[in-house]
């Protein structure tokens, strides 16, 4: 800072416009320091630090919809190519006529958890749709669910095997003859709560429930992190959340204009092809400065 403002000082003095690549340069250098060390107080939390299971779900719209979650996948999944995080699908169901009924896949990375939390919630499409021989307008909502993927001995969740319902069946995608011929594929039903989770990605039954299970610990933490931020007067999406009109956390208009606009914290782009290929840091910084500033 010192030898920035000294070099303010020099260009000031001697009106020398040489100067002035150098002091944006150092200027850009600060600036970047300065929002890693905001993002790092804002992801203070020790679960910041963890991998995430990201589970979407499509809800009113009909094929609008289905087709919405199937893009929202590919949004976060170029998310975190872009980020260079890991990820691996988990279970994966097609529908009928077009896009997806549900998908959960993996992301392990620095901070993924802490960072795709900001997208907890039901996400609206406007545009006009391609299904519809009209060509009128139709909204498609889906819902988004962030939870940690926390080992056994972490968060301080506790499951009752008579809590659980174990449900085994033949995965419905792609994996090979193994794979689609015997009952590997599991879904646990929590029953106290009504969460369900289901694994299909391993040609393992056991390694399957060993998945689902982690991922039903992360949707008990991540139910119990909601009920507490409630207290701090936050809109985090619950697990009961109609996935319909009024319930959105973020708005993606692709008719009659365009623009996407996050409802909890007002930030808004107007590249809406950028934002659906991945470019989601703007959404997700302006979240967690506002969950930072709420909580302080």
């Amino acid at each position: 800072m010192k030898n920035l403002a000294e070099l303010l000082e020099l260009v000031v003095a001697e009106e020398d416009e040489s100067l002035i690549p150098e002091l944006v340069e150092q200027l850009a250098v600060i600036e970047r320091r300065v929002r890693e060390t905001e993002l790092e107080r804002m992801l203070s939390k020790p679960v910041d630090r963890s991998d995430a299971i990201v589970s979407i779900s499509p809800g009113a719209g009909g094929v609008d919809a289905q087709d919405w979650a199937e893009m929202l996948m590919r949004m976060y999944l170029r998310w975190c190519e872009r980020k260079g995080f890991r990820t691996e699908i988990v279970n994966h169901q097609p529908a009928d006529d077009a896009g997806i009924k549900d998908v959960s896949f993996t992301v392990q990375g620095p901070y993924a958890y802490g960072f795709l939390r900001a997208e907890n919630g039901v996400h609206r499409l406007i545009r006009i749709s391609p299904f519809d021989s009209n060509a009128r307008r139709h909204t498609g909502f889906a819902a988004v669910f962030v939870v940690p993927d926390l080992e056994d001995d972490v968060g301080d969740i506790e499951i009752k095997p008579d809590d659980l319902r174990v449900d085994t069946f033949r995965s419905s995608g792609a994996g090979g003859q193994h794979v689609n011929k015997t009952e590997s594929a599991v879904r646990l039903t929590h029953i106290p709560t009504g969460i369900v989770v289901t694994c299909q990605a391993e040609r393992s039954q056991h390694k399957n429930r060993s998945t689902a299970m982690k991922m039903l610990r992360g949707h008990l933490y991540e139910r119990a992190r909601q009920e507490q931020e409630a207290k701090f007067k936050q809109n985090f999406a619950s697990e009961k959340m109609a996935i319909g009109f009024g319930s959105q956390v973020r708005s993606y208009t692709l008719a009659p204009y365009r623009l996407v606009k996050d409802e909890r914290t007002d930030y808004k782009v107007g590249n809406v092809d950028a934002v659906l290929d991945g470019n989601l840091d703007g959404f997700i910084e302006a979240y967690l400065m506002k969950a930072s500033t709420l909580k302080s």
